[in-house]
């Protein structure tokens, strides 16, 4: 008896087992390939949404990068301005004080001049009171009362002619 290969059942369990295998493995794989491919669905979103934020972070670091330059410009600018700034008021305080020191030269050599002028009159007025009392003594030891009564009155009668 000579059985042909369908005719044993070990062929039918192997067709039946791959046809239950078929069955079983299509709608496994189905899922299989669905979730991987989900997944690959939900990396690629993924890979999209880091690349648009990588894209946004780097507009936002440009932004940053400009608005600091533009700040180190502005930064420069004002100390610019602040020495030159300086510069002027270090140049006005040098003229004020050189100003100043003129004035105050000139305060002293004003004040030398009068103290002179101050002294020559008290010189002059020390002369005079000499004069004075030396003539007085002159007078009184070398003319009598009468002699000197008569210089008197015409001293008084000049003294009206030279105060006018």
């Amino acid at each position: 008896m000579e059985h042909s290969v369908f005719e044993t059942p070990d062929m039918w369990v192997a067709v039946g087992f791959l046809i239950f295998i078929a069955i079983v493995i299509r709608p496994a794989i189905k899922a299989i390939t669905g979730a991987l491919d989900g997944r690959a669905d939900r990396i690629r979103a993924n890979l999209d949404e880091a690349r648009e934020l990588y894209e946004e972070v780097q507009h936002v670091l440009a932004d940053y990068q400009r608005k600091q330059r533009d700040t180190a410009r502005d930064v420069e600018d004002i100390i610019a301005q602040a020495r030159a700034e300086a510069d002027r008021l270090e140049r006005q305080a040098s003229e004020e004080i050189a100003e100043a020191i003129a004035r105050r030269e000139q305060m002293a050599s004003d004040k030398i001049a009068q103290a002179e002028a101050d002294a020559v009159v008290a010189v002059r007025n020390a002369a005079v009171d000499i004069a004075m009392a030396a003539t007085r003594r002159i007078v009184t030891e070398s003319l009598g009362d009468s002699e000197q009564q008569a210089l008197v009155d015409q001293s008084i009668g000049e003294l009206s002619r030279h105060l006018n």
